[in-house]
């Protein structure tokens, strides 16, 4: 929901593309209000697209220079959507072509970086590689030439930036519901754990929080007079009597670029939203603020961004104050009013959560049985491993008693031969005479 603030910061550049950076200034005599060495640049903010670095980065070295600059002044939006300004990139200085150029290398390469790092990761894990959704990855540049930035590449990003950036608020939606959906999911799991007399205090407390958060001042309709008459009397210190759209436009024109942005649009609400939601009040919560807030943001946008451009021109905004819906005096429908889902869709959810949940303990058990097999064949190995380590053993310590057994028996014929009267063999049948001992008779 953050992100959907990214959209339309700069006027008339490249459509989406130029949505969260810094426009190029429109003449808007603001000096009177402040001095200009006193005002900050318009800080950019991030649009959430994988390349947004890359498309801030283009856009600082276009903006650079002077002949695509002029170009950008003068033109509209219909020359951006049929890629007429695109055309003027072969007339850019040729020192911002050549960062282009470099930019754009390095752009292949993170991109190839993160597509070998996600095949690497569902390859190794057996899972099937969406190679559709790896090359969308390339949409906002020409792959097959991936030295140089050509027209065709400032097309590429053009289209990118604006298909994309349009899907964020639809996503934003999205997540928004599954978080309330998740939310809700979990509080009733909590209390199906409780005994009775918890279940019932947890009902109360819950339903006293829901009606203390409905119980708030009136919020005005989101762009009608009486909520714009508001921000003047309440943010701006002026009297409501004295309103003028126009004086309104450019006080709260923040950057000077002659439009409303989304960012600047949805400052406009904050009043209207902290009637509403606390970040101290425990029955309100902060994301339910921001979908709040982006809700408001669509209403405006669709009433009075007539060329479906993401950005409110001064003639847009004065054109919407004479309309009659202007003039609305209806309550503004909050989030508790408007439920972001149905019974059924939650079942539906819920439905898919356990389903979530089986897959993950059927895959648990699998990889357990794995586990369990793996121990066991371990078991197996480290047996026949202690067995062949014993069989070695036990032969060396045969072939040690082996050659000790041969040393010993001609140790014992070499002692036999040394005894005196031995040296000559004897003949068969040969009787040994004794031999007289001198000194006995």
């Amino acid at each position: 929901m953050v992100r959907g603030k990214a959209l339309a910061h700069c006027g008339l550049f490249l459509l989406s593309l130029w949505l969260c950076i810094q426009s190029v200034p429109i003449s808007v005599d603001k000096t009177k209000e402040k001095p200009q060495e006193e005002l900050e640049p318009p800080q950019s903010a991030d649009t959430g697209l994988h390349y947004d670095r890359y498309l801030r980065e283009v856009i600082e070295y276009l903006e650079k220079d002077p002949h695509f600059k002029e170009k950008l002044k003068k033109a509209n939006m219909d020359d951006i959507k049929l890629g007429k300004l695109s055309k003027e990139l072969d007339f850019v200085h040729h020192n911002f072509r050549t960062k282009l150029d470099e930019l754009k290398r390095e752009e292949m390469n993170r991109l190839r970086m993160l597509i070998k790092a996600k095949h690497d990761i569902e390859g190794g894990n057996g899972r099937t590689v969406d190679h559709h959704a790896l090359l969308k990855q390339f949409e906002h540049l020409n792959h097959l030439n991936p030295d140089t930035f050509e027209v065709e590449d400032l097309d590429r990003l053009i289209r990118s930036a604006t298909k994309d950036l349009e899907n964020f608020d639809k996503g934003s939606h999205d997540e928004f519901k599954r978080y309330e959906m998740m939310k809700e999911h979990e509080r009733r799991e909590r209390l199906k754990s409780m005994n009775e007399e918890d279940r019932m205090k947890e009902e109360q407390h819950y339903e006293e929080m829901k009606k203390k958060h409905a119980d708030h001042p009136k919020v005005n309709h989101p762009g009608s007079e009486d909520q714009l008459k508001e921000v003047w009397q309440e943010t701006d210190g002026l009297d409501p009597d004295d309103f003028d759209p126009k004086t309104f436009f450019k006080i709260h024109d923040s950057n000077g670029d002659g439009f409303f942005d989304e960012s600047e649009l949805e400052a406009l609400f904050t009043k209207e939203l902290e009637k509403v939601y606390n970040s101290e009040n425990e029955e309100d919560d902060m994301v339910e603020m921001e979908e709040e807030r982006l809700r408001m943001r669509e209403h405006v946008m669709n009433e009075v961004d007539t060329n479906k451009d993401r950005l409110v021109s001064l003639n847009e905004f004065m054109a919407a104050t004479k309309k009659e819906d202007f003039l609305e005096k209806e309550e503004w429908e909050t989030l508790d009013q408007n439920p972001p889902y149905t019974e059924e869709e939650l079942q539906e959810f819920e439905q898919q959560l356990a389903n979530e949940e089986n897959d993950i303990n059927k895959k648990s058990a699998d990889l357990q049985k794995r586990r369990e097999e793996l121990e066991r064949k371990e078991e197996e190995l480290n047996a026949q491993k202690l067995g062949l380590q014993q069989a070695v053993e036990e032969m060396e310590r045969l072939k040690a008693q082996s050659s000790n057994a041969e040393v010993k028996q001609p140790r014992a014929a070499v002692a036999e031969s040394d005894v005196p009267g031995n040296s000559q063999p004897q003949p068969p049948g040969h009787q040994q005479q004794d031999v007289p001992v001198p000194g006995h008779s």
